[in-house]
């Protein structure tokens, strides 16, 4: 870090700010016409983008709402700003480690540390002292300390490679940057990882500060947490208290966090600027018209359909008693989430507009590529793009439920899969090994696979009958693979068995094997022998998806993206890929069916939703406190903000980096928001900051936790 706080590039000395302007200002648009459209698009959609922070769009934000963020500003929102694994957003809001983000983020920590007789899901939880605060089996928050371009390094490995050559270089000098990346530093406190933008434009060493110890200090019912059920989600207006707190420890104590956000509990006016710092997880703006195409047909119709009947499954599992009712709340809560996103993202990719704008994109860029004989080895990139997607519809179903483990859906296979490969890849050179095995990555998979969040059997085995029912009817019961599976064996009766009969979630058996990764070769246990089996056709799916999909498409995303820069210059964001963004936006409504969306909830208006039948039902503890509250008080608000999903326990915060909002969901126009944004109707749902702490002080009396926030 240098001294005024900047993000430093270690390598030459300069800040990414000093390095990335340069850049910009040596490349300018070559095309004047093209120019013109783009400043035209540009400034209709002024609100538009999640920008990386060494690379914010400073002139806009002057422009439009007079706010010049600093040094110092970037560097105090970088280290406030969390990444929540394994897929959310979050902050921190006390010098003394404690962090703000949603209910649903915590969920599965909420489920981990719950008992039969003490579902906090249902029933919430509040630390009364420090002692009292309980460690989350599988959590873990990153804090972002430092980004480095290492496109040349990473160039310079695969110029001219494709395909099988290509993964193998990307591979091998990824896996050295990485390892250089952590080399002399506990490993547990660091985490390294190479990050894509612009789909291999450009490359990036992220360094992150790791804490794995993450507590749990307080968390409302879920009754009120996710007030309105799946009616309500992705819609407005919304009445929902989804946020939680948690505290991050080092070394038994609590983190020495200098850098966050003052909770302003006054929130933002209408048409304030509001900017959102967060790590969205993905989006698909930059992709070509077959990439988005084979999305389409492909990938997104075949989720829906089996989350479709999973959830049904799941749903009838639940009535079968008390208790797995509450083991299932979690995953049937993300398959419902996810079965909204993927209608929303389904309608947009059978939009006329949407296509026909992507269709006229790649043609102007390929239109460029002709006209510059710099880019003569580009103009071949779509038709390699288009190759891959079609080797990808050949193979897709087999990498889907062999490779990715959809088949084969089990808590216990994830362990077998993991001891399994790691018997093998740890005894390669670092360089080597499959990317989720190098040494920067070890530290992730061991928490995850001695995780002491509890395994139910049950639930396991309905899940596994299931998936198996799909693996055979997806493949055939003709696949060579699908044959080695089953035997002679029906879906019920192999889940019965391999559930029945493994040992793997035993903590203490999955440590032996992991520390005596020979024995795995002879181990009886039935998963692991299952899995040993078909490991070789999955390693051959594998190769195959990465080589002829995953590397020519990479190879020819860089190539585009290249052209693209040449074209229309770099100060433009990147798709979201789960790093660090900010976006801008303000406190605004929209106008829905020919009426007016007022942007603001009240506290009262959660009362008059209330029905007393789930999902409108408020929880007792707001019932009996009504007459204490302030009704008047904001709820939700909406903002012209641009998010997507893994923004989810985002901060909102003003140009004095105070917290005004916590972002917990989008309203449905913003589903199709991975492949475009518009700022008539996108809008980001965030909790009110003066709704959060008039809840903490008057409905869960925590008095303690009110002073360490010391809101403003």
């Amino acid at each position: 870090m240098t001294n005024n706080g900047a993000i430093h590039n270690k390598r030459n000395g300069k800040t990414l700010n000093q390095i990335n302007g340069k850049k910009h200002l040596s490349r300018l648009c070559s095309l004047l016409g093209t120019l013109l459209i783009s400043l035209t698009v540009f400034r209709a959609n002024a609100v538009e983008g999640m920008w990386t922070l060494d690379n914010l769009p400073k002139s806009l934000l002057h422009t439009q709402y007079d706010f010049d963020p600093g040094d110092q500003w970037i560097s105090k929102v970088t280290h406030a700003s969390l990444r929540l694994q394994p897929g959310c957003s979050a902050s921190f809001v006390s010098t003394m480690g404690l962090v703000l983000t949603n209910h649903h983020c915590v969920r599965r920590c909420l489920e981990d540390i719950s008992t039969p007789k003490n579902d906090l899901i249902a029933r919430g939880f509040l630390a009364a002292s420090r002692e009292q605060e309980i460690k989350c089996p599988q959590l873990e928050l990153n804090q972002l300390q430092q980004t480095t371009d290492v496109t040349d390094e990473i160039q310079a490995e695969t110029q001219g490679k494709t395909g099988q050559a290509f993964t193998l270089a990307y591979n091998k000098v990824t896996a050295s940057i990485t390892s250089a990346c952590i080399e002399g530093h506990p490993e547990y406190d660091l985490r390294c990882d190479i990050v894509t933008l612009y789909h291999g434009g450009k490359y990036f060493l992220y360094r992150y500060h790791r804490y794995q110890d993450v507590r749990l200090v307080w968390a409302p019912e879920f009754a009120i947490a996710f007030f309105g059920g799946d009616p309500d989600n992705f819609n407005f207006p919304r009445y929902d208290l989804d946020a939680s707190i948690l505290r991050a420890f080092e070394n038994g104590k609590p983190a020495i966090t200098p850098d966050f956000f003052q909770i302003n509990s006054s929130g933002s006016r209408p048409h304030e600027l509001t900017m959102v710092t967060g790590h969205p997880g993905s989006t698909q703006r930059e992709l070509t018209l077959d990439q988005l195409l084979a999305q389409r047909d492909k990938r997104l119709i075949r989720l829906a359909f089996l989350y479709s009947e999973l959830r049904g499954v799941l749903q009838q599992y639940r009535k079968s008693s008390r208790e797995a009712a509450r083991v299932a709340t979690t995953d049937l809560f993300s398959i419902e989430n996810s079965l909204k996103v993927f209608r929303g993202q389904l309608t947009d990719l059978h939009s006329d507009v949407l296509l026909n704008k992507k269709r006229s994109d790649d043609a102007s860029l390929q239109q460029f590529v002709i006209a510059h004989d710099k880019f003569k080895e580009t103009a071949t990139a779509w038709q390699d793009i288009a190759k891959a997607e079609q080797v990808y519809r050949e193979i897709g179903d087999e990498h889907f439920f062999l490779e990715t483990s959809r088949g084969i859906q089990s808590k216990y296979w994830t362990f077998a899969r993991t001891l399994v490969r790691a018997a093998i890849e740890r005894t390669k050179p670092n360089a080597d090994r499959l990317p989720e095995f190098t040494d920067a990555a070890l530290p992730g998979m061991e928490q995850s696979l001695f995780s002491t969040a509890p395994v139910y059997p049950e639930l396991e085995k309905v899940k596994l009958s299931w998936s198996l029912t799909k693996l055979r009817e997806w493949l055939g019961a003709d696949h060579p693979i699908v044959k080695k599976v089953f035997g002679k064996e029906s879906p019920d009766a192999l889940a019965a068995r391999l559930i029945s009969g493994t040992h793997l979630g035993d903590v203490k058996t999955r440590h032996m094997l992991w520390d005596k990764s020979e024995l795995i070769a002879t181990s009886n246990d039935p998963l692991i022998k299952l899995l040993l089996l078909i490991e070789p056709d999955s390693r051959a799916i594998r190769s195959r998806f990465d080589n002829d999909v995953d590397g020519v498409i990479q190879r020819a995303g860089h190539a585009i993206a290249e052209a693209r820069f040449a074209m229309n210059g770099t100060n433009t964001y990147p798709d979201a890929t789960f790093t660090l963004r900010l976006s801008f936006g303000e406190v605004k409504g929209w106008q829905e069916s020919g009426h007016e969306v007022d942007p603001f909830t009240t506290v009262d208006g959660a009362f008059k939703r209330h029905t007393g039948s789930d999902p409108f039902s408020l929880p007792p503890s707001w019932l009996s406190a009504q007459s204490h509250l302030n009704g008047a008080v904001p709820f939700n608000f909406v903002t012209t903000n641009d998010i997507t999903g893994g923004n989810s326990g985002s901060p909102v915060i003003n140009r004095n980096a105070e917290l005004v909002g916590l972002i917990f969901d989008g309203n449905i126009h913003s589903l199709g928001g991975a492949f475009g944004f518009d700022e008539n109707v996108n809008r980001a749902v965030a909790v009110h900051p003066a709704a959060l702490l008039q809840a903490l002080r008057e409905i869960y009396k925590a008095d303690a936790l009110l002073k360490e926030l010391n809101a403003k």
